[in-house]
C-alpha cells in the first residue's frame, strides 16, 4: 500500500529522479518545487551534485549577483534549469509576457527575465506547471518569451528535457517538434489529460502510469528536505508536505 502524498511531493520526486550524481542544478526565484527536487536529489542519490537557488543565502555562492550567475550559464556550467509560463504550447515555447495582444493585452505578465537565454544555454531544461488546463497548455502561445527550438544556424547547447504537471509528464518529440505524453499520474487518465490540454496530445504505446513517491523518498522529503526548503520558502514548506 502506497503512502499518501501531495501533488507537490509527487512533482518534486519526478524531477529529482532525473538529476544524476555530480550534475549542477540551478533554480530560479519563486520555484519551490524544483528547489525541493534539487535538494531531495542531493540528500539521496546525488550527494555530489551542486545546487544553486536564486533568492537563498545557503545556495547562492555568487558574489556579483545575478550577473555572475548568467555568465556561468552562458559558459555551460549548469546541467539543469527550470522554467514555467502562463502559457506553454505544443512545441514547448513559453509565454511570460502577455495574454492576448502584446500591445493591448488582456493580462500583462512580469516578463521573461533570463529565460530566453537560459532555455538555449542550460543543457537540460525542465518545464513545470502547478496547473494543467486548456488555458495553460495551448496550441500556440500568445507571445514567445522563450523558444524551445531554434534554426540550425543559431548556437544552442541546451533544450527541453521534460514537462512536469500535476496530471502528467510530457516530452518533446525530436522529429515532430511537438509535446507527447510520457506518463499519467496515479488517479488520472489519458483522456483526462487530453481533455485538459489545449492541443492534440499524442500518446504512443500502452498507457504508462507515473511511479508515485516511494516511502523512502517521502521520509527524506518530510524530514531533512522540508527543513532546508523552509529556509527559502517557509510558507511552501508549511503547506506542501504531508505529515
Amino acid at each position: 500500500m502506497s503512502v499518501p502524498y501531495t501533488v507537490e511531493e509527487l512533482m518534486a520526486c519526478l524531477i529529482a529522479r532525473e538529476i544524476k550524481n555530480g550534475e549542477t542544478v540551478a533554480v530560479g526565484t519563486f520555484s519551490p518545487i524544483p528547489a525541493t527536487a534539487a535538494l531531495l536529489a542531493q540528500e539521496t542519490h546525488a550527494p555530489d551534485s551542486e545546487v544553486y537557488i536564486m533568492g537563498s543565502r545557503d545556495w547562492w555562492p555568487f558574489t556579483e549577483g545575478s550577473n555572475e550567475f548568467f555568465h556561468a550559464a552562458q559558459r555551460g556550467r549548469f546541467d539543469y534549469f527550470f522554467l514555467s509560463g502562463a502559457q506553454i504550447d505544443r512545441q514547448g515555447n513559453i509565454n511570460l509576457h502577455a495574454i492576448g495582444s502584446y500591445r493591448q493585452p488582456k493580462v500583462r505578465l512580469p516578463g521573461g527575465a533570463g529565460s530566453s537565454m537560459l532555455y538555449y544555454m542550460v543543457k537540460k531544461v525542465i518545464l513545470f506547471k502547478t496547473d494543467h488546463t486548456v488555458k495553460s497548455f495551448v496550441e500556440k502561445v500568445d507571445f514567445v518569451s522563450s523558444s524551445a527550438s531554434s534554426p540550425p544556424s543559431v548556437y544552442r547547447t541546451g533544450g527541453l528535457h521534460l514537462v512536469v504537471t500535476p496530471l502528467a509528464v510530457m516530452a518533446r518529440n525530436s522529429e515532430t517538434g511537438f509535446l507527447e505524453l510520457l506518463s499519467v499520474h496515479p488517479g488520472h487518465t489519458v483522456d483526462e489529460v487530453r481533455a485538459n490540454t489545449g492541443f492534440e496530445l499524442q500518446w504512443h504505446g500502452e498507457e504508462r502510469q507515473t511511479m508515485p513517491p516511494e516511502a523512502e523518498e517521502l521520509a527524506v522529503l518530510r524530514g531533512a528536505v522540508r527543513a532546508l526548503v523552509a529556509k527559502v520558502y517557509p510558507a511552501f514548506a508549511a503547506r506542501a508536505f504531508g505529515p
